[in-house]
Parts: structure tokens; C-alpha cells; sequence
């Protein structure tokens, strides 16, 4: 709608509908930004009179070994778990797009781990691993190794078990993303390659991955974000350990939280918030990069 001048009225009922979703927004995610990094620049602890030390707890940070290797562990798992899930959940979406007797229930069972609450499932996967009546140890039994292994007691074997949980959880979520993709493409482009003389595996490369380069994208956006964020199922497995070799960024935070140093564990949580951002950038970035090439 426009006045005599030609200039467009803006209907006061969209600032309407919208102000619930903003108040809320404000409300859960506004002020909490602003107030942890507000408190990242004091000395915030318990007990103490509050002061300003402006960039002392950053100072501290950088200078700070175990910061920095909470930081080198979750940037492995992030790898190797985000790794992982993309090759599984591609190749579980080829699958299940196909047209298999069966397909809807393979599609709801593929979402079961998904469902499941990650404090949960990082329960189950802890009695899995258990030294003493772990399944794992069982079937170790049973294919002829005499002496229980302690999964979760060496830091190699509790990174590996932390990355197994949580691909388990999370890739069928990468899996639903990429079968949504699939869904999108023309058949007819894979039935005119097969004229072509196209196999299975040209075809892909050349029609399936490039069509579907923005849903990898924004499914490895969210999904790198979530792991650099880690913290639950490694609260519940190791607890950081063992020796804190498998202690994330977030979980680093969150002990300094819980002691009481709630300036310097603000201002992990902000380094949590900037490491987060700058990896959405870099594939927004490849988002722009790809629209600029088409």
C-alpha cells in the first residue's frame, strides 16, 4: 500500500504478529549474549565484589594450556564426527530414496536415534562401554580377547567412543536434510544420463553432489556448529577425562560456571560464540561463492 507521495505504507499488523517473536528472541537470546559478554570483562566471582578487569579474563584466556587444549579436542571431534556423518548420511539417503519395499518405516526407524534426548543416549552408550558388563567388552569375549578393554579409560579410546556416540545420534539428521535434497532433483536428468551411458557412480558426481552442494552446506552449517558446542554427551560418557583430554570448549566453560568464576567462564563462552561464528561465515561464504559460479 502506497501514499499520494508514492511512498509505501508498511501495515502496522506485521509489527504485530512479529513482536512475540521478537519479545522472544530478546527475551532467550538478546539478553544472554549481551549479558555474558558483559561479564566477560569482570571479575565475576562468587563471593567477591564484582570489578571490572576489561580484557584481563581474555588476556588470561589466550595464555591459558588448558583453554587451549579444550580447543584442539573439540576441533578433532568436530572433524571427525561432521566427517563421518556426511558420509553416512549420504549414503543412507541414496539409499532410502530409492524405491525399496519397506521405505517409509526404514525412513521413521532412521530417526529413532534422533529422537532419542542426547543426555539418554549418551546413558545407553555409557553402559555399552562399561568395563565390567558392556556389550562392547561381551562381543571382545566372545571374538577371543581374554582381558577386558577400558573403553572409556584411555584418552585415544575415549575419543573414539565419544565420536562414535554421537554420530550415531546425529546422523540421521544429516540424513533427513540430504534425502529432502534428493527429493528436489528431476529424474529425468539420471534417466537421460543412463541413455548417455552414464554409471551409477558419474552419476553422482556429476548431477547428484553438485545439485545438492547447498543442502551439504547448510547441513554441515548446522551441524559444525552443534559439535563445537559439545557438551552433553561428553558430561555423561568421560566428564572431560580421563586427565581432561576429552574436556570441550563449552564443557570448559561450564566447570568454571559451576565453580563460581562465572567472568572467565563468560568469557570462554564468548571464544565459544566467535569459533561458532566465524565457521558460519566460512560456509556462507561457500553458499555465495556457489550462487556467484551459477
Amino acid at each position: 500500500m502506497k501514499n499520494k507521495s508514492g511512498r509505501k505504507l508498511y501495515d502496522k499488523e506485521g509489527y504485530i504478529y512479529t513482536l512475540p517473536l521478537i519479545a522472544a528472541t530478546t527475551a532467550f537470546i538478546l539478553i544472554p549474549v549481551a549479558g555474558t559478554i558483559i561479564s566477560s570483562f569482570y571479575r565475576d566471582v562468587t563471593f567477591l565484589p564484582q570489578k571490572f578487569l576489561g580484557l584481563e579474563n581474555y588476556t588470561r584466556l589466550f595464555s591459558d594450556p588448558y583453554f587451549w587444549y579444550s580447543l584442539r579436542f573439540t576441533l578433532l571431534f568436530t572433524i571427525a564426527s561432521i566427517s563421518l556423518e556426511l558420509v553416512l548420511g549420504m549414503i543412507f539417503a541414496l539409499i532410502l530414496n530409492e524405491k525399496l519395499p519397506g521405505r517409509f518405516l526404514f525412513r521413521v526407524a532412521l530417526l529413532i536415534p534422533w529422537a532419542i534426548p542426547i543426555a539418554i543416549s549418551a546413558r545407553v552408550w555409557e553402559l555399552l562401554y562399561n568395563y565390567e558388563y558392556g556389550i562392547f567388552n561381551f562381543i571382545a569375549f566372545n571374538i577371543g580377547i581374554t582381558e577386558a578393554v577400558n573403553w572409556l579409560g584411555t584418552p585415544t579410546g575415549a575419543f573414539v567412543s565419544i565420536v562414535l556416540s554421537d554420530v550415531w545420534k546425529t546422523t540421521p539428521f544429516m540424513s533427513v536434510i540430504f534425502l529432502a535434497g534428493l527429493t528436489m532433483i528431476n529424474n529425468e536428468l539420471y534417466e537421460q544420463a543412463g541413455i548417455d551411458g552414464a554409471n551409477i557412480f558419474q552419476r553422482f558426481f556429476k548431477i547428484t553432489l553438485p545439485l545438492l552442494k547447498p543442502v551439504i552446506i547448510v547441513a554441515l552449517l548446522f551441524r559444525t556448529i552443534d559439535a563445537v558446542r559439545i557438551l552433553d554427551i561428553i558430561y555423561v560418557l568421560t566428564g572431560g577425562g580421563p586427565g581432561g583430554s576429552t574436556t570441550s570448549v563449552s564443557l570448559y566453560a561450564y566447570n568454571y560456571y559451576v565453580t563460581g568464576d562465572f567472568g572467565y567462564g563468560s568469557a570462554v563462552s564468548v571464544a565459544v560464540f566467535l569459533i561458532a561464528s566465524a565457521l558460519s561465515v566460512v560456509y556462507m561464504k561457500f553458499i555465495t561463492i556457489g550462487d556467484q559460479v551459477k
